[in-house]
């Protein structure tokens, strides 16, 4: 496949103008990509090898740039930004494209987005794979209030919490609108409850780093939901797990497992 950046195409939903890549086999199945904070379609899932990885397996490979990210709008207003909201964005792209079903990967925030499409749609669910979050998709993954303090900083020099550092030297890095992502982060981790996540009947891969120390306990999530497995991706933090070996060949097994191969 093409090492190049894939072409960006656009829709619009709830009066918000979204960017998504359509690339891989046209005619193969079809794998919806959701991205996490602070990220990109591309950051997410072309630098670090899952189009080509996913491409090269004969899949459709979609990837959105979520609301607040990459090249889709960005607006400054918390209220837009909760998980249904962006769930709601997936859901419309997929209409958009004509697909009645896909299997759905995401990654942390994108994982949570993910669940609640989920939820509310879960006749476009074939499976679903959760990369970098656990059981705090139920029990929440800590405080981010300082995270939105640091975007809204000056400059990185004037960050002292460490997670904060993390995120806002991201958030520069992917010269990402700051003050976009710090309203994303106030509403977007909105927590899924038990009960709910216990009625998502989709098979569900969950892989996190075992050195990643915001998700929380895949196989605790796993034992909530009717028919997921959890997976450890060895000696991997938050930020180096997406593109990790052992993830990509677990997540190519469990979807030739779903599709019958």
């Amino acid at each position: 496949m093409n090492l190049n950046l894939p072409q960006n195409r656009s829709f619009e939903h709830e009066g918000l103008k979204l960017a998504y890549f359509d690339e891989g086999a046209g005619d193969g199945t079809p794998v919806l990509l959701i991205h996490g904070f602070a990220s990109t379609a591309a950051v997410n899932w072309v630098h670090p090898g899952w189009l080509k990885t996913l491409g090269d397996a004969g899949y459709r490979v979609i990837a959105i740039d979520n609301r607040g990210h990459g090249q889709s709008d960005k607006s400054h207003d918390p209220e837009v930004y909760y998980p249904a909201k962006m769930a709601g964005d997936a859901a419309a792209l997929l209409d958009h494209l004509g697909i009645e079903s896909t299997h759905v990967m995401g990654y942390s925030m994108g994982a949570r987005i993910s669940a609640y499409l989920a939820l509310a749609h879960p006749e476009k669910v074939r499976s679903l794979v959760f990369g970098g979050l656990g059981i705090g998709l139920c029990d929440g993954v800590g405080d981010w209030d300082a995270i939105a303090e640091a975007l809204r900083a000056p400059s990185l020099d004037d960050v002292t919490d460490e997670k904060g550092r993390m995120f806002r030297a991201f958030a520069d890095q992917t010269r990402s609108d700051r003050l976009a992502l710090a309203a994303c982060i106030e509403t977007s981790r909105q927590n899924v409850s038990r009960d709910d996540i216990g009625t998502i009947a989709a098979p569900t891969l969950i892989g996190v780093g075992t050195k990643d120390d915001l998700a929380g306990s895949p196989r605790t999530l796993a034992s909530q939901m009717q028919n997921a497995i959890a997976l450890d991706i060895p000696n991997r933090d938050h930020m180096l797990a997406v593109g990790d070996r052992v993830f990509k060949k677990a997540v190519l097994e469990f979807l030739a497992e779903q599709n019958g191969d």
